[in-house]
Parts: C-alpha cells; structure tokens; sequence
C-alpha cells in the first residue's frame, strides 16, 4: 500500500502549482483585498477538505470555520444553498480573511462570480455549473479550479484537459448534504487514478469512521461537512481527521 500512495504522490508534486493569498502582516484590520501580498502556494490539494454548511449565521460560521482550520484543514469550500447575495458576500469575505490568516485556500463552490469579486483562492463546479474552461478563463492561471465528477470517470479526464486542479468523486457513503448523489466505488477511483495526474478528492458521507477507506482508494484528499461542522467539537474532529493521513499513508 506505502508503494501505491507514494506513486500518487508523485504524480500529485508534477500537478500544476497554484498561488495563494496571505494577509500582510501590517495590513488593517478591516477586510482590504488590496492589501494582500502573494507568496506560492507549493502544496497540491491534499488532506481535510472542508465544506461549510448552510449557516445563516455568520458568526457561527466563522468560529466553527476557525475550529476546523486550528484542527488542521488543509482547504475550505465555502457552500451556502440557501444564502441571499448579500448573505453570501458577507460571509465569503469574512471566511477569506479568516482562511488567509491560517494560509489556507478558499474555495468557492459554484459562484464563479463571487470568487472573482473578493479574489477567492479558487472555485469548484460542478456538472451543471460553470465549466471547468469557464472557470479558468474568468480566473486566470494562479487560482484552484476544482470539478465534480460524481461517478464519471470520463468527467475526471475532460476537466483535467479542460485545466481542473483536481476532480472529485462521490458520494462514497449515503450523504445528508445530497441524499439523491450518484454512488462510487473505490474501484473507479484507483482506475481514474491511474489516468490522470491531478489529484482526486473523495466526497459524500464521509465520517471518521470511515475515512480511512476513502484515503486508502487513493484519493489525495476526503471533504466532510456534517461530521465537522455538526459536532460539538470541531477543533478535535478536524485534528482526528488529519492524523487518519499520516497513519493511513
């Protein structure tokens, strides 16, 4: 299994490399994307994932987001279905400059626009979203562009052609966030694996209790909501998630 994943890791590094945004030290304390400084972002999509849930709170949003990047997240996508506009720009602001302080990307699910707006570090789309071209386009070489592929492996090898930095597939388990998702195998995960070299994200009622499977399929990377958010915990849940990487790997 250690010559497996050290394969995948190989093929992850020769992925392309994005950039990601940090605040400047002496920049004010107010929200101000003008006075971000760019550095490298050197590390390929990989480890706790985290996708937000439908919080109309802002500030319950904001302190379970801190949580889970304290635990170790190592991505955030930010995902709200039932926000209004101003709701969603609000909230994607305020998780910008808590995910830059931690160095940690921002991902916008589906808003192509927004992500443009606030200079989010990248975008996720999904079959009847923006395509992943699209998306490239309006974003430009240095932002993450990620794709759904659901059970599709011919969807991983398009976006990947199409300029995706990674593709995700699920659900693996029965998922309270889509209960109506198409389910995948780890099968289909280690073929895909093999074709493409971008890294692969698994997705769909993963919980700590059966994480581990997901990682051993080869993905780079697993993405939880409920099972993070939705806890008393979530600095603890985040952090147990992560260690499954070094003790899986």
């Amino acid at each position: 299994m250690k010559n497996v994943f050290e394969a995948a890791d190989t093929r992850r590094k020769q992925a392309r490399k994005r950039s990601l945004c940090v605040i400047n030290e002496h920049s004010e304390p107010a929200f101000n994307t003008a006075a971000a400084t760019q550095i490298v972002f050197q590390r390929p999509v990989s480890g706790l994932y985290a996708i937000t849930p439908d919080f109309e709170s802002t500030d319950d949003l904001l302190d379970k987001t801190r949580q889970v990047l304290e635990g170790g997240a190592q991505l955030v996508q930010y995902r709200n279905k039932s926000a209004n506009k101003v709701l969603l720009r609000e909230q994607a602001e305020s998780l910008l400059q808590l995910c830059r302080k931690h160095q940690v990307p921002l991902i916008i699910n589906d808003h192509v626009d927004l992500a443009m707006e606030i200079d989010a570090d990248g975008v996720h789309v999904g079959q009847n979203d923006a395509a992943v071209t699209h998306a490239r386009k309006q974003l430009g070489r240095d932002k993450i562009v990620g794709a759904s592929c659901y059970n599709n492996g011919d969807l991983a090898l398009r976006a990947e052609k199409q300029g995706a930095d990674y593709v995700a597939f699920g659900a693996f388990f029965p998922s309270l966030t889509k209960p109506d998702a198409l389910s995948v195998t780890a099968d289909l995960v280690a073929s895909v694996r093999k074709k493409i070299a971008i890294p692969i994200v698994g997705i769909g009622g993963i919980r700590l209790t059966n994480a581990a499977a997901v990682i051993q399929s080869e993905c780079a990377a697993i993405a939880v909501c409920n099972d993070l958010f939705h806890t008393e915990n979530s600095k603890v849940k985040a952090a147990q998630f992560a260690q499954l990487f070094a003790v899986t790997i």
